[in-house]
């Protein structure tokens, strides 16, 4: 996988893999703007932490696993910033067990989770879908914190581009 990194990093190709076909933003035109766009401003390390698990494995030892990834690729004390979807990024268990970031809160406890609040729109997960509209006290894309944690309020989400076959 590390080779992949560097490869994608000195040409800009990503190499062929399975999982950039499976449409559920794993991997997005926009995560590719934002790596060619931070890559012009100097060195910058990727690490794909999304890899592959056993057929027994609960949802919870795939977090494991992504986690370790993340644990094994980086320093202590570097500043890495992981993007991961809404459900794996908790810094503690939830009803589907326990996420990736509460196994690297485990290992590095100055951790910050951003949660997300979406105003409302589209997204996919297997399939298109549509975010139940809240109300955001300010229909403005806004960072702040609240009883501690990070929080980002963003009033629509559009359903990411997504690599596809024909």
């Amino acid at each position: 996988m590390i080779t992949a990194q560097r490869a994608f990093l000195a040409t800009g190709t990503l190499a062929d893999h399975a999982l950039l076909w499976s449409g559920d933003g794993r991997i997005t035109a926009g995560h590719m703007a934002v790596l060619a766009g931070r890559a012009v401003a100097g060195p910058l390390e990727v690490i794909l932490f999304n890899g592959v698990i056993g057929a027994g494995w609960s949802w919870s030892q795939r977090d494991e696993a992504m986690a370790g990834r993340i644990l094994a690729g980086t320093a202590a004390g570097t500043r890495t910033l992981a993007v991961a979807g809404n459900a794996h990024t908790p810094t503690s268990p939830i009803d589907l067990g326990v996420p990736m970031g509460a196994y690297l809160a485990r290992r590095r406890p100055d951790i910050r989770e951003i949660r997300i609040n979406y105003g409302g729109g589209h997204y996919y997960s297997r399939q298109p879908r549509r975010f139940g509209r809240i109300s955001l006290r300010q229909r403005q894309i806004r960072l702040y914190q609240h009883h501690g944690a990070l929080v980002l309020d963003l009033p629509s989400a559009e359903e990411a581009v997504v690599p596809q076959r024909s």
